[in-house]
C-alpha cells in the first residue's frame, strides 16, 4: 500500500518537472517567433521551424504533466512560465525596456505560479 502512494508521489514530481520544462519550450517557441522576425532570406525559415518544434515538444511536455497534475493549475504555471521567461528573453535578448512596473508585475506572476503550485494537490 505505500509503495503506491510513494509511486505516485514520484510520478506527481516527475510532471511537475516536465511542467516546468514544456514552461521553457515555450519561452524557446516565443523566442524564435521574436528571431524570425528580425530574420530575413533563410534564417526566417530556421527559426520558423524551431518555432514549430518547440511548439510541438511544449505541449507534449503539457499534455504528459496534466495526466497527474489539475489542468487548470498546470495550464496557469505553464502559460506564468511562459509569460515570465519571455518577458525576460525580450528585456535580455531583444532589449525591451525593464521599467519597474514591468519588473513588478512580472514578480507578482512569479509569486502566483508558486502560490499555485503550493495549493495544488
Amino acid at each position: 500500500m505505500q509503495i503506491h502512494a510513494v509511486a505516485r508521489l514520484i510520478n506527481k514530481t516527475m510532471n511537475w518537472i516536465i511542467l516546468i520544462i514544456a514552461g521553457l519550450f515555450e519561452v524557446a517557441f516565443a523566442a524564435s517567433l521574436g528571431q524570425a522576425k528580425l530574420a530575413t532570406g533563410n534564417k526566417m525559415y530556421f527559426w520558423y521551424a524551431c518555432f514549430g518544434i518547440t511548439l510541438t515538444i511544449s505541449m507534449a511536455l503539457l499534455i504528459k504533466a496534466t495526466q497527474t497534475l489539475p489542468v487548470g493549475t498546470a495550464y496557469a504555471v505553464w502559460t506564468g512560465i511562459g509569460a515570465v521567461g519571455t518577458v525576460l528573453v525580450g528585456i535580455i535578448v531583444f532589449k525591451d525596456p525593464a521599467t519597474f512596473w514591468r519588473l513588478f508585475f512580472i514578480t507578482t506572476l512569479i509569486c502566483s505560479i508558486i502560490g499555485l503550485k503550493s495549493v495544488s494537490h
